[in-house]
């Protein structure tokens, strides 16, 4: 193989891997990572850098970041972060969600009679009681996210969706 054709090859492997990388997404969703990409692209060279992260932690108001944080963040790279390799970052942390049917099963347990609803109260003492328990804390952080209805229900269908797709349906009118 001659120096002139592995070039080539890298070139179409890095092609092929954008071009998955976006197929993970809907539209609307790459042009918000794109916007969040922008935002955190401080320096406008089109590479978040450690120098951008940290800046990013500051306008968020955390001025503490150690050095240490930031270079085990920017390990997390497979090398520059580009816009296609932040896209590729965020596909490797979505990849592990469950499908929306699955969520939708498992809330399904609590509701026998098919609502799409769960009482607030009652969801609340299974996540602090059973297997992985969620804290205080983290329940009212869920709902003050997904705020129950006056009778204290949480639409699970609308957080499931929410879960899978990053964000809420649009109701019919």
């Amino acid at each position: 193989m001659s120096p002139v054709q592995a070039p080539k090859k890298a070139k179409k492997k890095t092609a092929e891997a954008s071009s998955n990388v976006f197929s993970m997404f809907e539209q609307s969703q790459i042009q918000e990572f794109k916007e969040a990409f922008t935002i955190m692209d401080q320096n406008r060279d089109g590479f978040i850098d450690k120098s951008d992260l940290r800046d990013t932690f500051s306008a968020l108001g955390r001025l503490n970041v150690g050095n240490d944080e930031l270079d085990e963040m920017m390990k997390s790279a497979s090398g520059p972060i580009n816009f296609t390799v932040f896209l590729a970052m965020f596909g490797e942390k979505l990849k592990g969600t469950d499908p929306e049917e699955t969520i939708l099963n498992a809330f399904k347990i609590f509701d026998p009679e098919g609502l799409g609803i769960l009482k607030g109260d009652e969801l609340k003492y299974h996540l602090m009681s059973q297997a992985d328990k969620f804290t205080e804390e983290e329940v009212n952080d869920m709902y003050a996210n997904f705020p129950l209805d006056v009778a204290g229900n949480l639409d699970y269908k609308n957080l499931c969706y929410v879960i899978t797709h990053g964000e809420e349906k649009e109701k019919d009118d």
